[in-house]
């Protein structure tokens, strides 16, 4: 038994198709036309410009969220690639970051019982008290 579809087949499925005005290009509009519309009502939208790329409003949020096991382990050792990375996401300058690591480590007590949610708010404060 030969298990193949049948070429002609393959022909009488796209005529019929062509037929009736089905396009891919139409089906695949209507698709991402839907998505557009279900995807910028949400409130996710917000960290999304329109060119896909997440604001900078939220790119603290999204690298805290994504990071957050490197950033404790970066913030029990008071120095790391992630913390500093974060300290540049916050805009803490160059010359407060030794300041900034400081006192992250030195809250780590609180810093390893934060949550995705709450280790930005600390990591922000930790920055703003370092601030000039």
């Amino acid at each position: 038994m030969n298990t193949r579809f049948p070429w002609f087949m393959t022909l009488a499925i796209l005529g019929l198709l062509q037929s009736t005005g089905c396009t891919l290009k139409g089906t695949v509009n209507q698709i991402t036309d839907t998505t557009s519309n279900v995807t910028g009502t949400t409130s996710g939208a917000a960290w999304w410009n329109e060119d896909g790329q997440i604001t900078p409003g939220f790119k603290a949020a999204a690298f805290a969220t994504i990071n957050h096991q490197n950033l404790q382990q970066d913030i029990s050792a008071g120095r790391g690639e992630y913390l500093n990375s974060m300290g540049d996401l916050l805009g803490v300058p160059q010359e407060h970051r030794l300041a900034f690591f400081t006192a992250a480590q030195a809250g780590y007590a609180r810093a390893a019982e934060q949550h995705r949610e709450t280790l930005l708010p600390f990591l922000q404060s930790t920055a703003l008290v370092t601030a000039p």
